[in-house]
This record gives structure tokens, sequence and C-alpha cells, in this order.
């Protein structure tokens, strides 16, 4: 029996790591179809601008009030913090460097993905998904329309264009509006904060957090995407999605994030 038990436990292990592996080679399929339906999409005529254009409406534009008011607050905070302890062991130019490094190259990226995340991806996902319950999917594969490319290349395009807006976005009101605010508490003169500002800000710190909310549209558009078509013939389904596409959105782009942050310090 216990022979039996134990072949019969590696038997479930083994088939559970084929088909996360299946799972995994699929989801990598749908990934390069997708990106290659995005690179047609710029040369053939098609008929989903307006869905590129509700996208950037709905992901970029209606999240600019939350950002900016995170940004403001972050910024504000690390100026507070930073004046009021870096001055007492003699590094007070420092603070500038900590707020390029935490606003621009960690956290900006980072919060923009995850109210990207917690906005747009689970409201994609559901949609796509109830698409599926509602046979239009199927109405779009008999009509001779791919869904791929009507419904799977605008949601890539306008996730990673407002990726790439929210997070220069959210720098400007981060290192810049956050001077305002700081203002009313501890006053620090116009020319030096932005002079200092931009004698420590390089352009490696540009190119990676563009490069970094560049990957995280990809990876917040893929999973949205992917796991909303998923969804198979039940409504039920729909949300244990949405929960798939938030969990592997937040993994992912954190990894994403480890990975560049050790590839800049190479």
């Amino acid at each position: 029996m216990a022979i039996q038990g134990a072949q019969q436990m590696l038997k479930n292990i083994g088939c559970r790591y084929l088909d996360l592996f299946s799972e995994f080679r699929y989801a990598a399929g749908f990934f390069y179809r997708s990106i290659v339906a995005v690179s047609q999409y710029f040369y053939r005529p098609q008929i989903g601008h307006r869905v590129i254009t509700m996208q950037l409406l709905f992901t970029g534009v209606e999240a600019l009030a939350l950002l900016a008011l995170i940004a403001l607050a972050l910024g504000a905070v690390i100026i507070i913090q930073g004046m009021s302890v870096l001055p007492q062991f003699g590094q007070g130019s420092l603070i500038y460097r900590i707020l390029i490094m935490v606003i621009t190259r960690e956290l900006g990226p980072l919060l923009c993905a995850f109210v990207v995340i917690a906005r747009s991806a689970t409201a994609v996902s559901t949609e796509l998904g109830h698409m599926v319950v509602s046979h239009q999917i199927e109405a779009y594969v008999a009509t001779g329309v791919d869904p791929v490319r009507y419904l799977a290349a605008p949601r890539f395009i306008g996730i990673t264009l407002s990726m790439l807006i929210l997070n220069v976005y959210f720098n400007l009101f981060g290192l810049a509006g956050s001077y305002l605010l700081t203002r009313l508490f501890q006053p620090i003169h116009f020319t030096e904060y932005f002079h200092n500002l931009l004698i420590f800000l390089r352009t490696t710190d540009i190119v990676s957090t563009l490069l970094k909310s560049f990957v995280f549209g990809l990876i917040i558009s893929h999973t949205a995407v992917y796991n909303g078509l998923k969804v198979q013939q039940s409504s039920t389904e729909v949300p244990q999605r949405v929960i798939k596409a938030v969990v592997q959105g937040f993994s992912l782009c954190i990894l994403a994030d480890a990975v560049i942050t050790m590839i800049y310090y190479l």
C-alpha cells in the first residue's frame, strides 16, 4: 500500500508539472501570436482603432488622478524624511539620488503597474471572459474575424502605451510636483532642487524606467487577455480567471523588475 501510495503521489506530481509545462507552452505561443498581430496592426487596415482609443482612455486617462495623488504623497514623504535625517550625517545631497532611485527606477513603474493591474487587467479579463461565455468569440471566428488581431492586439497596444505614459506622468508628479507640496513643510530653493535633480539623473535611469514600464505593459496585457480568453463555458470561470490574471500580473511584474534591476547593476 505504501509503495502504491508513493507511486500515485509521483504520478500526480508528474501530471501536474506536465500540465504546467503545457499551459506555459500555450501561453508562450499565444504571446508570440499576439506580438505578430500587433506588428501587423500598423501595416494593414484595421477596424479596432476605437478599441485602442477606449483602452487608452480607461487605462491611462482615468488613472491620472489616482497616480498623481500617490506620486505627490510619495515624493513629499521622501523629501521630508530625507531632509530631516540625511543632513545629520552630512549627506543632504543624497536625497536627490534617493528620489531618483525610488521614484524613477523602482516604485514609479511598479506602482503604475499595480494600479493598471487592479483597474484594467481585471476589466479586460472580465470583458473577454463574458464574451467567451456569450459565444461572441465563436461569432467572430464564424464570420472570419481573427479574435487575436481584433481583440488582443488593440488591448496590447492600449495597455502598453498607457503604461509608458502613466510612468512618465508619475515621474513628473513624483519629482517635480512633490516639490510644491514639500514647500508647505520645509523650504527648499527652486533652482537648487531642480539643478541637483538634473545632476543626479542619468540616462540609464530614464532608459531603465521606460524599459520597465514597456515590459510591464506587455506582461499586464498578455496575462489579462490570455486569462480572459481561457474561459471555457461557464460564467463561474470568469472570476477565477480574473484572479489568476491579477496574481500572474503581480508576480511576473515583480520578477521582471528584479531581473531588469540586476541587469542594471551588472
